[in-house]
């Protein structure tokens, strides 16, 4: 276990030293957005001088509203969350969140104003100190209640545990836009539909929400969805709008709710 430790300190160091590629400009706006308006303009990105990974991505969230991004497996979706946090930044194009290109603003600004539910949560040893996201009953039948320990990395929660809490924390923070990758995958259906009405009507109208979506019964309620397929957006318009473009969503919808139909079958 110390060799072990020392091994990880040697790389946390080593981490340390490296000089990273993404940093601030030398007079950063200041930020303090109002709405949360984001806009995504003629977005390109490709990783070193590799393929295109993005192809012209363009779209606006209004101040309030939701957007779900959906496609099959390395469409791009990961690539467009991980642009919006600056992991990277676009090859062309700009994205602005009330009108101001996020590669102007200090990361921790965005960071402090952009919130995110991802599909694996890290949860650190300590205690769980939030009522929300469906797991205060829960919580409430641990052996000390509010007060225990989730373990390292949350080992002793379930995966839908630590994603209840994960969006109970992200919730608690209050951004101005909040993504959700992948974030109920790990959750019952019924569970999903009550935190996703929960966090609908708290973040209507108030908070500005992107939904990486796989399964699409969840995203139905979205104020636009797009359809993202090899870097490129082919489809966007609302569920029934795009249902009755019988294109790629259509058929992504079909399919799921064939295999829903089937695992109900299966279980009666």
């Amino acid at each position: 276990m110390i060799k072990q430790s020392l091994i990880d300190l040697e790389s946390m160091f080593d981490i340390q030293k490296q000089d990273p590629t993404i940093k601030d400009i030398q007079d950063p706006l200041e930020f303090e957005p109002k709405s949360g308006e984001l806009v995504f303009d003629n977005v390109k990105f490709q990783y070193n001088n590799e393929r295109q990974i993005l192809k012209g991505i363009s779209f606006r969230v209004g101040a309030g509203k939701q957007m779900a991004i959906v496609g099959p497996s390395g469409a791009g979706k990961t690539t467009i969350n991980r642009l919006l946090f600056r992991f990277y930044d676009p090859t062309e194009g700009t994205i602005t969140i009330d009108g101001v290109d996020i590669t102007k603003i200090r990361q921790s600004d965005l960071r402090k104003h952009v919130g995110i539910v991802p599909q694996d949560t890290v949860l650190f040893n300590d205690t769980t100190l939030a009522k929300t996201a469906q797991i205060h009953d829960k919580i409430e039948q641990f052996p000390s209640a509010w007060e225990t320990k989730v373990g390292e990395r949350g080992l002793r929660l379930s995966g839908g545990e630590k994603q209840r809490v994960a969006i109970a924390r992200s919730v608690l923070k209050a951004p101005h836009v909040m993504v959700f990758d992948e974030a109920t995958a790990s959750l019952d259906t019924n569970t999903e539909k009550e935190i996703q009405d929960n966090l609908r009507k708290a973040f209507k109208g108030k908070i500005t929400t992107i939904v990486l979506a796989h399964r699409l019964s969840t995203i139905i309620d979205s104020d636009e969805i797009i359809v993202v397929k090899e870097g490129a957006i082919i489809e966007r318009g609302t569920h029934d709008e795009l249902l009755l473009m019988n294109g790629e969503y259509k058929l992504l919808w079909d399919k799921q709710s064939t295999s829903n139909n089937m695992y109900l079958k299966e279980t009666v």
